[in-house]
């Protein structure tokens, strides 16, 4: 199993944060299935303030690449990704179009 941590902001916005995190209460069930379809196994998301943190577990071949390929194909989850833009903000080191950034471990206790 392989873990992953990415990074990404929220429009600081209190109103549009609610929604956000409504929406995620009750992902669409298309979401839920290219998640899992993708090869990761579980997936949270925190947050603090307008900052949110995403870990994802996944199988050992899963690949950024083959789940971008994946959702590029799925009207559903392109549908998702616009209505979710409204909500995000990039980062401001995150190239054109780039969402959430893959982020350094630079520490593990055991």
């Amino acid at each position: 199993m392989k873990r992953f941590c990415l990074a990404l902001d929220l429009v600081d916005d209190p109103s549009l944060i609610a929604e956000y995190e409504a929406y995620h209460q009750n992902i669409w069930e298309e979401i839920r299935a290219s998640i899992l379809g993708a090869g990761i196994i579980d997936m949270e998301i925190y947050r603090i303030m307008n900052r949110l943190f995403m870990i994802m577990e996944t199988e050992d071949d899963f690949s950024f690449t083959k789940k971008g390929e994946m959702d590029a194909s799925n009207p559903k989850v392109q549908e998702w990704e616009t209505l979710m833009w409204k909500y995000q903000s990039a980062l401001p080191i995150a190239k054109e179009g780039e969402k959430w950034l893959l982020m350094d471990r630079i520490f593990k206790l055991v």
